[in-house]
């Protein structure tokens, strides 16, 4: 098992940056990826970005140049650095981690709010 704690969110006005953090814990040496995915309501959950443990990293079109993943292995902690934050990226962001398995888990959700 594998627990996901989701820390950062909160209310930003547009253009600005917000980081958020997620630390795994648990059996977290069993994680082959971790991601960001963020959803509003009424609709489905997207992905944001992913990154495995060798690195390799992937963005939804709508975050690139704007968003970064990165992750610190011995601390099982994955970061998003958020800049130049735009209203329609209001929603609940949640932290998964995929393991070798197959098996997903996901954490609680953090908010982040953009607006004037």
């Amino acid at each position: 098992q594998v627990q996901l704690v989701e820390s950062g969110g909160g209310s930003v006005q547009p253009g600005g940056s917000l980081r958020l953090s997620c630390a795994a814990s648990g059996s977290s040496f069993s994680i082959a990826a971790m991601g960001w995915y963020r959803q509003t309501p009424g609709k489905e959950r997207e992905l944001v970005a992913t990154i495995t443990t060798r690195g390799d990293i992937n963005y939804a079109d709508s975050v690139k140049g704007r968003f970064t993943i990165s992750r610190d292995n011995p601390k099982n902690t994955m970061y998003l650095q958020m800049n130049s934050l735009k209203p329609e990226d209001t929603a609940v962001y949640y932290c998964n981690a995929k393991a070798y398995s197959g098996s997903g888990y996901w954490g609680q959700g953090t908010q982040v709010t953009v607006s004037s």
